[in-house]
């Protein structure tokens, strides 16, 4: 009897603290963009607007960024053949938010544009996937580690912010990190870029990250051409999981689309809101 009332209770505790977390805003704020990027289509013919962006998700008391981006003045950040460039912290000041009021940064894969920036959020308590931070602090390093895509630097930054206690890891499929908020791991790409199911006043959006770089990708259930080498299959299983967990397939946010800026009202020139 003891047991089944604690059973009932803790229904009843999970219930009220769902009826708690109401829908959250998301927005995408463009930080640097450049056009023609071979990485995301598959022939040289092909055109597409790439941007550069920071998604921002505001509601139940927090203020969370899907990645930090990163700042062009680093050195490997001048590879970019970019159009424009913005801090993104000086990005989020087009709605009013300052780098101290974000509480919360998910890093969806530890590439120069999702982590360079976390030290530039002194409040933000930064959630990443276990076997990520793993690989990207250790295994990457070690003999048979791949790391051409990681900077020793950005490795320093995480792990002086573990220690300091400000990374909290997450392990295993379907976790919520944040009432209304769950995470992915993603293909495997060497590690695993997580996307983020995000409950919002349209219903389940799915915030892709690299598993999806534009439209076409999600669109045709097809891989960027130079990641597919990588794991092509695991990109697919991903896009075809997200489909499943959003309200609508309209509500998968590709990583770097610069169209997403123009299917969404315009709050201010390079940000815009999901509704």
């Amino acid at each position: 009897m003891k047991k089944i009332q604690l059973i009932l209770l803790g229904l009843f505790i999970s219930c009220v603290a769902i009826s708690q977390t109401t829908p959250v805003e998301v927005y995408a704020l463009k930080y640097a963009s450049f056009v023609h990027d071979s990485l995301a289509t598959r022939t040289e013919k092909d055109s597409v607007s790439i941007d550069f962006m920071i998604w921002l998700i505001k509601g139940n008391g927090k203020n969370i960024l899907m990645d930090a981006g990163y700042l062009y003045s680093v050195e490997s950040a001048k590879n970019f053949d970019m159009i424009d460039d913005l801090r993104p912290d000086s990005t989020l000041q087009k709605i009013t938010i300052r780098p101290e009021e974000i509480t919360d940064i998910i890093l969806s894969y530890p590439h120069l544009d999702h982590v360079n920036s976390i030290d530039q959020f002194p409040n933000a308590q930064v959630w990443v996937q276990q076997d990520d931070y793993n690989y990207f602090t250790t295994t990457a390093w070690q003999k048979g580690g791949t790391n051409g895509e990681f900077n020793k630097k950005e490795v320093k930054k995480l792990i002086e912010l573990h220690s300091a206690g400000r990374v909290s890891l997450i392990e295993g499929y379907n976790k919520e990190i944040i009432p209304g908020l769950r995470m992915f791991p993603g293909s495997r790409k060497p590690s695993l870029p997580q996307y983020a199911l995000v409950k919002t006043t349209l219903g389940n959006m799915a915030l892709a990250s690299d598993n999806v770089w534009i439209y076409y990708n999600s669109n045709f259930v097809t891989p960027a051409p130079t990641f597919s080498s990588f794991d092509a299959n695991g990109y697919i299983k991903a896009m075809q999981r997200m489909q499943m967990l959003v309200t609508d397939e309209k509500l998968i946010m590709p990583g770097y689309d610069a169209a997403t800026f123009s299917k969404f009202p315009i709050i201010t020139e390079g940000v815009i809101r999901v509704k």
